[in-house]
Parts: structure tokens; C-alpha cells; sequence
């Protein structure tokens, strides 16, 4: 056969092996595939950041490669910082010294702490046990990334280190290459110096434990609980020991820590050989028996890949909720943001429901029928990345939603950002009310809704007056001076809270929370609570001052404070942010604040304004409704060009894609909504504001219904809305309702590179306001 015809024979069974790969699916990539789990661990890129930010961590999106299940208990991620302080992650991209790996509870993209964790470090050859010391460098071009797995050679060492998770237990694989030593460090990484381990040699285990401190209200206190770990080993122990600060103490057994802020820990040896080392962990909150049952029913008797193939199946699973048609690189960006949306709530109750009770730690209860969660950063996700998973999860977030129940029931009041299984007052609002109510009107269910009224009901009316529960972060922060004026006055300096003072934030956002709890109470047949709840929605309208159209400082006497810009980056009554950004947060009665601005037109020219001359900061959750606001005004157009230009501008799938802190999700929760082409603007209400979808094609799989959204010719300039069919009729409404979204349907856009400035203009087609 001659080279041409032997080239084209091989070219034509090419092209059938393609042809066969691409109807049976075996050339595809899964969801999981297209996760880039290091986007956010580097300084951000994004021009907007470096204007708008000014602490430093506001530059950094704050996030890990994650591995491990959704929503998972411990998750484990490589370790290049060996603190729990505050505001530093575990890992950073910059770095480039591989200290172990972490098993963390790191609220993803935050800036808080983290705690209870361990780090477990493999070497070769000289045993050392300070983390900085035995610190090995790394390069990132051999990392090995995916939720399921990671994996780095460490040259230096000649080790290979995987790692494989589930929900409350991990694996990890050591290949120990050289004919050194082959030794295994581990610490508790407790920065108070009350880490405990406990070395059991004849058994191949490590045990021990790392207490669980509190920050912001109660900083510093216990939690009442710590995370506990197990730890076996697959080969047998020839050496032993524990350490303390840099003194090694071979042969022992145990060591307390006695709060001396000292690092401590144990470390095992295998003897000097070539070996592969397998290491199986069980983690808890409520003991070491807890630990040691999730171990024995989680990953016990089951391989490495076992164990990552589950994961892989739990992962796909999760992601492929959504499925996209588009370019590669947008594939990426989407299932990575979708993935970063599903690291929080954290599950926090072993395989057999128990769990630490909350703020307070004891005695441990037990979920009966739920799965018990924590770490909700409800200032930031009850924004976009609570109704996402409300849309996306439903029965999960049942569980969620009954998570928080039990919390108010245990402590006595409903918290307002419960972290470190504790009550916080980080932030400001209310935003339980929130998510509980956008869980009642999308038809949520499983959870004790009287309970949670009840408790809620609590928050909106009752001022807490012990004033020691009210210091440790129980009830609504300057609740009584809200109840007394309708606003939160400038005198109140909201002393009792990490974030003092920010008095017209909180007051918008009380506002907006009284709302949700509105919507609740009517559903619930709470019909005098209703109304009056309906009419707090409205304070809003005392802190917009008129004269200006912007959100503005007031007294008790009802003046507005005198030295006034509204574009100042930071007001002392604003929380992290300007009087001109949080003038928007009235995402209850877009309709009302317009009326107040003077009508749509000067409200749309005060959206330019802000736009145009570079206002908006996307890198802060307060601004993140405010693209979609357009289409409250007929002018959905400008809505479908900037949330095109925010999705291209302040996000890429770089290590610095972030233009923020990813904060609990909310950050990709927008991207991820906004590349689907809609957006929750109001969450307690069952409204989703149109934009414009990046994707040719989105399916929802939603409860066993499929509803897709459809973009005809849309392509990076081809962004605007021409026409629209939902379920083959005519469609001119600028929001879709979530009944339409679970019945399973088909939305169907025609887009062009031009806006039609007629479509979704009239009064018809605006999405509703309360004051309307």
C-alpha cells in the first residue's frame, strides 16, 4: 500500500473512532472535568479590585483547592500557611512551600478563620515537625487539581502525595521513593497550643483533637466542641514519637497541650525503604468515636480509587444540574464558579445524625431524619447562592433550612450568620428571615416552618434585653432603635456587634428582611404580623433622602447628617462600601425607590451615573443585584449589556479570577446565574430578572423536569434580547417565576448585537415591586 493510501485508510478509521466516540460519549469531558478547583487562590487580576479594595484581603478571592464531597464535613486541601488566624487561608498560589495537607474547615473565599483542622506531612530522609522547617518546595505546573483528588510530587523528598476525600473521611496515598526514612508528621493545628494527640503503635492509628475557638461576638471564647480525627495506617510502625515547638520526644505516646500557644503533634515512622503508605481518616465534631464511625462507614475496606470514584460520582452528579452548551473556556469558568457554590453550608452531623449542640457544644443531639449543617456566611449567600441551591437542591436545602430551625431552637434565638456551629453578629441584617422565606415560596417543605417563624417572629419583634446573651450575639443588633424610629439613628453606634455602627445598611436591610418574614407570615395565616411587617418593608424610605435620591445618614430628630458625598468609598454609616452603592439595596420595592428618585428616568440616569463614571464595585455582595435593576425600569437592554460586560470584565479562570472575596459562593453564584442568563434579585419572592445568557443552550434539571433556555445567535457581541417564546408562545416579561422553572419548559431567545429597546419596555413586563 502506498504512504498516501495508507495515510488516508488511517485517516478515514480516525474519523470513525471519532465519529463513534462522540455518539457514545466516550471522547467527553464529565462536568468534573471542566473544574479549575485553584481559581481565587492567587491576588486578584481584575482592574475593578485594585480600585475598589482597601484591605488587603479584599485583593484576594480567598479560596482553596478544595477535595472532598459537596458541602462535605472536613475538607482537605494542600497546606502553604500553618496558622488558623483569621483572614489567612490555608493555601495560597504565590507560595511555594507544600507543608501537608490540611484537613480544613475553611469557609470558602472568606475572610474569618479557620478551625478544628490537622495537617498531615509525608518525608524522607531528616525527621522535622515545624511546619516551616519541614516545608518542601512545589511547582505548580505539577499539581494534580479536581474536587475529587489532588496530587504534587515533592522532589526534594522523592515522595508522591495524593489525596482522596468523601464526606467526613479522606485517604491519602503516599509513594515513598527513596531509601531514606520514610516518616509521617501530624499536627493539630491549634495557634492556642490545646491541641491533643495520642499515638497507638500496635494498632497503626494516631488519634487526637483541636479545640474550636469563637471570633467576632464571643472572640476567643470556646465553641464548646472540637474537631476530632482517627488516623490509620496501612504499614507497620517502626518508630514513634511526639513533639513540641522544635523538641522531639522519640518513643512518646501522648501529649495535651497546655494552651502555651505551641505548635505540637505526633510523628510515625515506616522504615527506610521504598513503600507506598496508605493513610485512612475519620473526622467528627462530636468525638472520637464519631470520628472512628465515619472512618469504618465511609471509606473502611474500600481502595483509594474506590473512594475517588464515588466522589467523582457525587460531584458530577451535583454539577451536572445544570447542563451548558458553549465554548471551552466558558465550560470552565461556569462548572468551577458552580463548583465553588457547593464547598458551604457544611455538613456537620456524623453518619448517625449526631451533632454538637449549637453555641454551646453539649450535650450532643442528634438529627433525626436530616442532615445537620453549619458555616452559613449568611450576609454574603442569601444573596444568589442560597437560592441556587434552593433551586438546584431543594431537598438539601430542607435540611438546611432545619439546620438553622434547630440552632434557634437550641440557643434560643435564630442567629443571623451562624458560623463555628455559634452565634456570630459578623455582619449586618437579619437574612435568616431570607433564606428561610425564598426556601417557603419555591416550595420547600421539609423543615418545621412553625418552628421557624416562631423563632424568626422573635428576631423582627422581640429586643433582646439580657445584656449578656445579647454581647455573645443573641437577637437582632439596635433592634430598638430600629422599632422606635423606623431606622437605625446615627446616635445608636451599634457597639455590640463586629461591625458597628452602619446604621443605613442595617436599616435597608432590616427593611428587606422584614419583607421576607412578610411573605412568610401571610403564608402561614399570620395575618396581623403580616401587615405590619409589610409596613416595615417600607422603612427603607427613611434613610433615602429625597433631596439627593441616595441613601444618606439620619438622626434621631430626623435631619441628615451635613457633610455628605455619596460617592465616597467608605461611610462610617455604610457597611463596606459607598452611600451611592448601597442606595440600591431595595430589592423588595424597586418600584417604591424609583418614585422616591422622581420616576424610572431619573432612576435609570442614577444607575448610568454609577456605571459610567465607575462606581460599581462588583468585588462586594451589596452591589451584585444592581445590573438587573434596569429592567425595573423598561430598559432591560442596559441590564443585557453590563451583566455580559461584569461576567467578561470581573471574572476569568485565572488563579486570580476573582474580583473579590469568593465570600461562602456568593461570587460565583452570581457568574453562575448570570451565564445561565437570570438572575434572583429578590430572594423570598419567586422572581428570577432576565439578563443575557453566555450559552447557547442551559438545561435545568430540576426534580425529574427538564426546562432549557435556549439563545439563538448569541455569541460575545451578539448579547441583546430581540424576541422571546417561552413553551412556543410570545413572551415579553423581563423575569421568569420559579413554578415556570420546575414544570420543566423551554425559554427560547432570539439575540442580535443591537438592542431591541421595545422588548420587555411596557408596564407589563417589568418584574413586580412591593409597592406596586
Amino acid at each position: 500500500m502506498t504512504i498516501s493510501g495508507l495515510f488516508k485508510k488511517s485517516f478515514y478509521l480516525f474519523l470513525l473512532l471519532s465519529l463513534f466516540n462522540c455518539k457514545y460519549g466516550f471522547a467527553q469531558k464529565t462536568v468534573l472535568e471542566y473544574v479549575e478547583t485553584r481559581i481565587g487562590t492567587a491576588p486578584s487580576t481584575i482592574e475593578s479590585a485594585r480600585s475598589h479594595s482597601e484591605a488587603g484581603s479584599e485583593l484576594k478571592g480567598q479560596t482553596i483547592p478544595v477535595v472532598g464531597a459537596p458541602h462535605g464535613m472536613t475538607q482537605w486541601t494542600p497546606q502553604t500557611r500553618s496558622t488558623e488566624t483569621k483572614c489567612i487561608a490555608p493555601y495560597y498560589y504565590t507560595d511555594s512551600l507544600f507543608q501537608g495537607f490540611r484537613g480544613t474547615h475553611w469557609l470558602n473565599g472568606s475572610c474569618v478563620q479557620d478551625y478544628g483542622t490537622l495537617t498531615i506531612m509525608p518525608m524522607s530522609g531528616e525527621l522535622k515537625v515545624n511546619p516551616e522547617l519541614r516545608a518542601t518546595p512545589f511547582v505548580h505546573e505539577k499539581e494534580k487539581t479536581s474536587p475529587d483528588y489532588y496530587g504534587i510530587g515533592l522532589e526534594d523528598y522523592k515522595i508522591n502525595a495524593e489525596v482522596t476525600a468523601s464526606l467526613r473521611s479522606a485517604m491519602m496515598r503516599f509513594t515513598f521513593e527513596s531509601d531514606d526514612e520514610s516518616f509521617i508528621v501530624v499536627e493539630p493545628n491549634s495557634d492556642e497550643g490545646e491541641g491533643f494527640v495520642e499515638i497507638f503503635p500496635e494498632k497503626g492509628e494516631i488519634t487526637g483533637y483541636n479545640p474550636v475557638h469563637r471570633i467576632y461576638q464571643g472572640s476567643g471564647q470556646s465553641a464548646g466542641f472540637s474537631g476530632y480525627f482517627v488516623l490509620k495506617f496501612d504499614k507497620k510502625i517502626t518508630q514513634f514519637g511526639v513533639w513540641k515547638g522544635d523538641t522531639i520526644v522519640p518513643g512518646g505516646r501522648l501529649y495535651q497541650g497546655k494552651g502555651m500557644q505551641e505548635k505540637l503533634g505526633a510523628y510515625i515512622g515506616f522504615g527506610a525503604a521504598r513503600q507506598t503508605v496508605l493513610v485512612q481518616i475519620g473526622t467528627s465534631f462530636t468525638s472520637l468515636e464519631g470520628a472512628r464511625l465515619n472512618l469504618q462507614k465511609e471509606i473502611e475496606g474500600k481502595s483509594f480509587e474506590t473512594i475517588q470514584k464515588t466522589t467523582q460520582k457525587l460531584w458530577n452528579a451535583a454539577l451536572g444540574k445544570a447542563e451548558v452548551k458553549g465554548s471551552e473556556n466558558d465550560k470552565k469558568l461556569f462548572y468551577s464558579a458552580l463548583y465553588r457554590t457547593k464547598l458551604s453550608p457544611r455538613l456537620y452531623s456524623d453518619f448517625d445524625g449526631k451533632y454538637p449542640s449549637f453555641a454551646g457544644g453539649t450535650p450532643l443531639q442528634k438529627a433525626e431524619g436530616f442532615d445537620y449543617y453549619c458555616d452559613y456566611s449568611m450576609w454574603d449567600t442569601f444573596r444568589a447562592a442560597m437560592p441556587l441551591h434552593h433551586l438546584l437542591e431543594p431537598e438539601q436545602s430542607g435540611d438546611m433550612m432545619q439546620s438553622l430551625v434547630k440552632k434557634a431552637e437550641e440557643g434560643g434565638w435564630m442567629p443571623i450568620f451562624p458560623c463555628w456551629n455559634h452565634y456570630t453578629s459578623a455582619m449586618v441584617g437579619d437574612h435568616s428571615m431570607s433564606v428561610i422565606a425564598d426556601a417557603y415560596v419555591k416550595n420547600i417543605r421539609n423543615f418545621d416552618l412553625e418552628s421557624a417563624y416562631t423563632s424568626l417572629r422573635k428576631n423582627a419583634f422581640e429586643v433582646n434585653t439580657d445584656t449578656k446573651s445579647y454581647a455573645a450575639g443573641k437577637g437582632r443588633r439596635a433592634l430598638e432603635s430600629y422599632l422606635k424610629y423606623g431606622y437605625v439613628p446615627l446616635e445608636d453606634s451599634v457597639w455590640q456587634a463586629f461591625h458597628k455602627r452602619e446604621q443605613v445598611s442595617r436599616t435597608l436591610e432590616y427593611a428587606y428582611d422584614d419583607y421576607c418574614l412578610s411573605v412568610l407570615a401571610s403564608g402561614l395565616g399570620h395575618k396581623d404580623d403580616a401587615i405590619a411587617l409589610k409596613k416595615r418593608a417600607l422603612n427603607y424610605q427613611n434613610v433615602i433622602d429625597p433631596s439627593t435620591g441616595y441613601a444618606r445618614g439620619r438622626y434621631a430628630d430626623g435631619s441628615w447628617i451635613k457633610s455628605f458625598d455619596p460617592f465616597v468609598k467608605r461611610s462610617s454609616f455604610i457597611t463596606e462600601g459607598s452611600p451611592a452603592q448601597y442606595t440600591w439595596f431595595v430589592p423588595q420595592d424597586v418600584a417604591g425607590l424609583q418614585k422616591i428618585m422622581g420616576g424610572s428616568k431619573a432612576f435609570s440616569n442614577k444607575l448610568d451615573t454609577l456605571f459610567e463614571q465607575g462606581h460599581y464595585w462588583h468585588g462586594n455582595e451589596p452591589n451584585h443585584q444592581i445590573p438587573y435593576l434596569y429592567a425595573f425600569a423598561g430598559q432591560p437592554w442596559k441590564t443585557q449589556k453590563l451583566v455580559r460586560k461584569i461576567i467578561r470584565e470581573e471574572y476569568d479562570t485565572g488563579m486570580g479570577g476573582l474580583s473579590g472575596n469568593e465570600d461562602g459562593g456568593q461570587m460565583s453564584a452570581w457568574l453562575a446565574f448570570s451565564m445561565m442568563g437570570f438572575y434572583p434579585v429578590t430572594p423570598g419572592s419567586p422572581v428570577y430578572v432576565l439578563g443575557s445568557p453566555v450559552f447557547e443552550e442551559t438545561v435545568l434539571n430540576l426534580k425529574g423536569k427538564k426546562f432549557s433556555i435556549i439563545a439563538k445567535g448569541v455569541s460575545a457581541t451578539a448579547l441583546y434580547i430581540q424576541s422571546a417564546t417561552l413553551n412556543g408562545k410570545p413572551f415579553t416579561k423581563t423575569y421568569l417565576l420559579h413554578e415556570e422553572l420546575i414544570k420543566g419548559g423551554k425559554l427560547v431567545l432570539q439575540m442580535a448585537d443591537k438592542p431591541n429597546k421595545n422588548w420587555g419596555a411596557n408596564i407589563s413586563d417589568l418584574p413586580p415591586s412591593l409597592s406596586e
